[in-house]
């Protein structure tokens, strides 16, 4: 039985992002474990749940900043350990830091595990800051060498990926997001009792955002944007935790809007509370894609975004939904009111929006990661591994 060992920085990725890929690996016969900051869960989840399916959970102290480097370091040796004792074959490693301890630690093993690494974004690409570039990608230059299998979730990380010097016969592929349930997530019209639940007028225009909260989700330009606008009857609900949540209390309360915007903390119910909405806000500055907006796209809800190399994938102005500039409150502004005021172009672009996001289903992403399981399969048979 071939051991996968999968590295993230933040604990609840795996149960979020990930679990369809555990089963695949889990059908192909994989003893499958788990390594991440159980101290730092971003997203809700239950270990009980992942051991009782078989996921073997190791803790590692893995930090998201750079910064961290004594943390990140003790990370490093807490991987050599598991690798060691679990006789790891197959590394898996997701996030920019896990995916830098997590190969660093196959490359310094004995064992030589297999590698694959997700880039849920890099921190390079164009438009980005000039630090980003001078620290994050010459990083992933030398990471690639540790690398067998490099998987990316747009078009411009696939392109950039395909100039890295990853290991010969490594391999790059492109995935369309983490997969999306499209039973899950699918319209209902039933959206009437969770409007009451969530004290959203049967009437009102709701605007839906679903992110972590922090300076990149942008949430703050939303926020800016209904202040301005003179519907009173217009409603946003933002889905997320994060360490921004005192100050958009604080913007909040500043700008008067206590009864008309909420804050609404991590969900598990987010197809439920999207049957709500006449419209997803999605203003983030930097996406590596944004599943939370293909969620909303295939229950029929078309989309306010912010330009950015994730929302590219499929936000189809005019279609399926508005695209503005990340950093312009006026744009967000006269695209909400837009909608709101034009019901028959709302109408007529949810039409669109489950169409438009099929090619993101877990079915369509499956079948590129039963290629990438199979390689390296197929590569730990032959006795190829990380050198």
């Amino acid at each position: 039985m071939k051991k996968v060992l999968i590295v993230t920085t933040v604990s609840g990725f795996l149960p979020q992002f990930e679990s369809n890929h555990v089963k695949l690996l889990q059908n192909a016969g994989c003893e499958v474990h788990y390594a991440s900051n159980f101290e730092n869960p971003v997203y809700v989840f239950d270990k009980e749940e992942l051991e009782q399916r078989g996921i073997c959970l190791h803790q590692i102290d893995v930090e998201k900043s750079l910064l961290k480097i004594r943390k990140n370091l003790h990370a490093v040796r807490q991987l050599l350990r598991i690798i060691r004792v679990n006789d790891i074959d197959i590394i898996h490693c997701h996030n920019p830091m896990g995916g830098a301890v997590g190969r660093i630690a196959a490359y310094l093993s004995k064992k030589k595990p297999y590698v694959i690494y997700t880039a849920h974004g890099f921190h390079f690409y164009q438009g980005a800051p000039i630090i980003n570039w001078l620290l994050f990608y010459p990083a992933e230059w030398v990471l690639a060498r540790m690398t067998d299998i490099i998987v990316t979730i747009n078009r411009e990380d696939d392109r950039r990926a395909q100039k890295l010097p990853i290991r010969r016969k490594g391999s790059v592929y492109q995935i369309h997001s983490v997969g999306v349930d499209k039973e899950r997530f699918a319209p209902s019209g039933s959206g009437e009792q969770k409007r009451k639940e969530l004290q959203i007028p049967q009437n009102a225009f709701h605007i839906v955002t679903a992110a972590e909260l922090n300076d990149n989700k942008n949430q703050k330009t939303i926020i800016e944007a209904v202040s301005r606008l003179p519907q009173q009857d217009t409603y946003y609900s933002i889905c997320g935790k994060g360490v921004r949540e005192a100050y958009l209390r604080e913007l909040i309360r500043a700008k008067g809007l206590e009864k008309r915007v909420r804050l609404l903390g991590f969900r598990t119910d987010m197809e439920e509370i999207l049957q709500t909405a006449d419209c997803f806000a999605f203003p983030s500055y930097r996406e590596g894609f944004g599943v939370a907006a293909v969620e909303a796209l295939l229950c029929g809800v078309p989309l306010v975004a912010a330009d950015n190399r994730g929302t590219r994938e499929y936000a189809l102005p005019g279609k399926n939904a508005i695209v503005c500039r990340a950093d312009s409150v006026s744009a967000f502004a006269k695209a909400i009111e837009r909608l709101y005021q034009d019901r028959e172009l709302r109408e007529t672009m949810a039409r669109d929006c489950r169409d438009s996001a099929m090619k993101f289903t877990v079915e369509e992403v499956e079948k590129t990661m039963r290629d990438v399981y199979r390689k390296a399969l197929a590569a730990v048979e032959a006795g190829a591994g990380c050198s």
